[in-house]
């Protein structure tokens, strides 16, 4: 009698968890549905009606800038000796013949990083010291590195043309200054591809940023753009017209970073959207017509790394972010806005799907059978099903056509490790943003990183 009514609890437990998980679901899953249509849609209209009557741009078919220009690099940077020297060594080999001076940010309890930037010894380099000790945040480096350069130009009597924003990990590309020279005398903004390395050994936690990055820099951000809605700086391989950066500064006490936020980066396209000013997601091919021009770094390849670093980004682009940036222009940027928000509840949802996973093998275990749902939640996870298989197929397809068959095949169960890290990071991006609100302020949680040079692939 007692068995019987501990297998009902769980059973009606199991089923309440599979309607909840199963509605949240197949919401999410149309959601991402009419996203795939939208770029698959594109994609052919391209195709049959652009490329078929023009070739495809490179970096070496673009035409030359009508005017010529400095562009100004910002490398943030805090307890990063031990990467910034070979990013810097990278950067100015690449960028050789171009006209670009980097400006790099590090504070007064920081001297190995900038004796790293000094030694050097170049005078394309200009080492920025922050005020105050670090770590603050990262927008108040940015800030500070704004200062530094906005003084240069008081004193040499002209603007730079643009922002190029990078970390200290990032190995840039060798055509990345070409294209946004061109390109940010029609764009206020100008963002480039993010390609993960895959890092050796990590597989999995490391290996699923490929699969992430892939799909959104090959979906997301081309549709955002294809319908009109504000485009988030990725805070990497992202030029922002200099002028567009000076009205912020002037709306902002002439800081146009935000001091306060652990995504400035994402605010800033934000920003620039609410304010009308063009962008444009920039996927082109390199000289030569080989790969793209896209920015390569190493991301997190263990487990606590992984979890901190999608903390913050949920904390400021889906907690704080709600907050901060609000809901701003039509149904469309709502729409994104609400896509870029959705994590904590994706978590959420990803945990009563396990649990009824769970509760269902229990249910075995205990000899009862699986206990088939009714008719109207079984046609539910045949959708579910259904759009999980094509949310796999389109994934999978994303990370082939940048990293190969191979890696394109483990994107299929990797999607377990990124559910996994999901609920993780949403669990502490709720305990650190109330904590954050208690104490009110934040500091720059910088993820530890690896040199652009090692192990690269």
């Amino acid at each position: 009698m007692a068995d019987g009514l501990i297998a009902l609890i769980v059973l009606g437990t199991r089923d309440e968890l599979l309607l909840f998980a199963a509605t949240g679901f197949a919401l999410g899953g149309l959601d991402d549905l009419l996203v795939d249509l939208i770029w698959l849609v594109r994609r052919g209209w391209r195709r049959v009606f652009v490329y078929s009557r023009f070739p495809r741009a490179s970096a070496d078919t673009l035409p030359p800038p009508r005017h010529d220009g400095t562009v100004a690099v910002f490398v943030p940077a805090w307890r990063e000796h031990e990467v910034i020297g070979d990013m810097l060594r990278n950067a100015l080999a690449s960028w050789a013949e171009q006209k670009a001076v980097i400006y790099v940010g590090c504070y007064p309890n920081d001297a190995e990083t900038a004796a790293a930037v000094v030694s050097l010894g170049d005078a394309r380099v200009r080492l920025v010291q922050c005020v105050r000790h670090g770590p603050t945040t990262k927008a108040d480096c940015l800030n500070a590195i704004y200062a530094a350069m906005s003084a240069d130009e008081a004193e040499w009597g002209h603007r730079y043309k643009a922002v190029l924003l990078h970390d200290a990990e990032d190995m840039v590309h060798p055509d990345e200054l070409t294209v946004c020279n061109t390109l940010i005398e029609r764009f206020a903004l100008i963002q480039l591809p993010v390609l993960p390395f895959q890092t050796a050994g990590s597989p999995w936690i490391s290996g699923h940023y490929l699969d992430e990055f892939a799909e959104a820099h090959s979906r997301d951000m081309v549709v955002r753009e294809a319908i009109g809605a504000s485009l988030p700086s990725a805070g990497v391989g992202c030029a922002i017209r200099r002028m567009a950066l000076a009205t912020i500064a002037h709306d902002r006490d002439g800081r146009p970073f935000s001091d306060d936020s652990l995504t400035e980066d994402y605010e800033l396209g934000l920003r620039l959207g609410d304010l009308g000013a063009s962008a444009a997601f920039v996927r082109i091919r390199e000289k030569g017509g080989q790969g793209l021009v896209a920015t390569r770094a190493h991301f997190p390849d263990t487990l606590r790394a992984a979890v901190r670093q999608k903390a913050r980004w949920t904390i400021g682009i889906a907690l704080a972010g709600w907050d901060r940036m609000g809901w701003h222009g039509n149904w469309l940027e709502s729409w994104m806005r609400l896509r870029d928000r959705r994590a904590p509840f994706a978590a959420m949802l990803l945990l009563a799907g396990y649990a009824a996973l769970v509760l269902t093998a229990l249910l075995w275990a205990m000899g009862t059978g699986l206990h088939a749902p009714g008719p109207a939640l079984g046609a539910l996870l045949l959708l579910n099903a259904a759009l999980l298989l094509w949310r796999l197929i389109i994934r999978g397809l994303c990370v082939w056509r940048h990293y190969g068959w191979r890696q394109g095949l483990l994107s299929l169960p990797r999607m377990v490790i990124s559910n996994i890290i999901a609920m993780m990071a949403a669990r502490k991006a709720v305990f650190g943003y109330v904590q954050m609100l208690r104490d009110g302020h934040v500091r720059w949680d910088k993820t530890e990183h690896r040199s652009p040079l090692d192990g690269a692939k």
